[in-house]
């Protein structure tokens, strides 16, 4: 894996590429500044959490930051290039420009609730709200219109960070009893729909990234890139049957939450950097993209792992209370 991020940093240094790295547009410039200023927070709030866990619970004390730091990159989107995402409004609904600034502010609001752990609860609830909205009007209309692959990944993918953000809101209630344990059930139901779907592709069409199942093909220069993609597509069934049945789904979102979050770092990570060095915006802003989808799929998961973690605690302690 070291070789994938030398590859990539090699080519970045070459005078040409380095100048276009440097040539940042302001939408880039801006999604690069909150990728930066949201990692900086979540790692501050997390570093007590990362400190006492062990092994690969490191990974999932990471679930705020790697669910918040997409949000705060994808809201800078929808003030630097609202002209462009304003278009994705629905042709029914007036003030085009007034919703995808307001969905910017929804989104950079949602992000520093989830990164600083406060009012979870409620910028969970609503996040997800919004995401369910957005495939109601939206995706959905899309899918069935177009009827390919691609749009029915996207359908999923929606809905799964959806079902993420109640994980979250969920676990803040309590997630034991009530509304928390419905909320953290929806989205179990969910995110198991996404990933059973996911891993399919992967067997179908294994050369593409590995995640979330889109049209970029991993780059040529990563080893193994077939063994990748059926290595990602078996964690993707095996968990989402687990997360379906209710049955091994602390352990099997926590493997399944680390190796998303593994690809992230070593394949989107240089595949990213190899995009910000491309003398197009367009390019610039899909490597961004493709990086922080990933990553909020890896949170979303990372998400039910902590549900489930919380769960377990919660009927340990009811049991020993019991027992005394």
């Amino acid at each position: 894996m070291n070789s994938i991020c030398h590859v990539a940093v090699r080519e970045i240094m070459q005078p040409p590429y380095l100048a276009a790295f440097l040539e940042l547009s302001r939408t880039v410039f801006s999604m690069c500044a909150a990728f930066v200023a949201l990692l900086g927070i979540g790692l501050l709030v997390a570093k007590d959490d990362i400190s006492q866990a062990r092994g690969l619970d490191k990974i999932v004390a990471l679930t705020n930051l790697c669910f918040a730091l997409p949000l705060a990159v994808f809201s800078t989107e929808h003030f630097c290039d609202a002209s462009s995402l304003m278009k994705a409004v629905p042709s029914f609904m007036p003030w085009p420009l007034f919703w995808t600034y307001l969905v910017g502010v929804a989104l950079i609001s949602a992000s520093l609730s989830i990164a600083t752990k406060i009012e979870v609860r409620w910028s969970g609830l609503l996040f997800g709200i919004m995401m369910f909205t957005f495939v109601t009007m939206m995706d959905i209309p899309a899918a069935i219109a177009k009827g390919d692959r691609f749009a029915w990944a996207l359908v999923l993918r929606e809905m799964a960070f959806g079902g993420g953000g109640w994980v979250l809101a969920g676990t803040a209630m309590g997630g034991g009893r009530g509304l928390g344990k419905g909320l953290i059930n929806v989205g179990r139901v969910l995110i198991g729909i996404a990933a059973i779907f996911y891993g399919i592709q992967h067997f179908l069409h294994p050369l593409g990234m590995p995640g979330v199942p889109l049209p970029k093909e991993m780059p040529p220069w990563i080893p193994a890139r077939a063994f990748i993609d059926y290595a990602t597509g078996i964690f993707l069934i095996v968990a989402g049957i687990c997360f379906l049945l209710a049955r091994k789904t602390r352990i099997a979102a926590t493997y399944l939450g680390a190796w998303i979050v593994l690809t992230v770092v070593v394949i989107y990570g240089p595949v990213m950097i190899a995009a910000l060095a491309d003398p197009s915006t367009a390019v610039k802003v899909e490597g961004m993209n493709y990086f922080t989808d990933t990553l909020l799929f890896g949170g979303v998961i990372l998400a039910l792992a902590r549900a489930a973690t919380a769960s377990a605690a919660s009927s340990e302690m009811s049991s020993g209370v019991g027992s005394t």
